[in-house]
């Protein structure tokens, strides 16, 4: 089989490697045949999975919205944060503006998040 056609044979192949995953372990040679089938099928099981179920960059709003509930801040103190009123936070997170330079740059910095992800790169 050099490709997975669809969901079923997707599913048959997730649960064969399921199955190899208790027979090998990090001591197994590597010529060993389960080894070897694990490899092919991982292969073909990501092939499959970048076509059909990309992950998607997450949009800046995403992220900053991630880091304010893993930092525990609210707008305003994340207004505070990055020295701009909590309007301009607000049209931020709405999607109404994007983020000066500045403000992208301290966003980068000091909320660390990629430099790509807020440049939208």
């Amino acid at each position: 089989m050099a490709k997975i056609e669809n969901e079923v044979e997707h599913d048959a192949i997730c649960q064969r490697i399921e199955e190899l995953f208790q027979l090998v372990d990090d001591n197994t040679p590597l010529t060993d045949r389960n080894l070897i089938d694990l490899d092919l099928l991982s292969g073909l099981v990501e092939e499959y999975e970048d076509e059909h179920y990309p992950i998607k960059t997450p949009s800046l709003v995403d992220v900053i919205k991630l880091r304010m509930y893993e930092m525990g801040i609210n707008q305003a103190k994340l207004s505070e944060l990055l020295g701009v009123s909590s309007l301009h936070i607000n049209d931020y997170l709405t999607g109404r503006s994007e983020p000066t330079l500045k403000v992208a740059r301290d966003l980068s910095l000091k909320l660390n998040i990629d430099a790509n992800i807020v440049l939208g790169v």
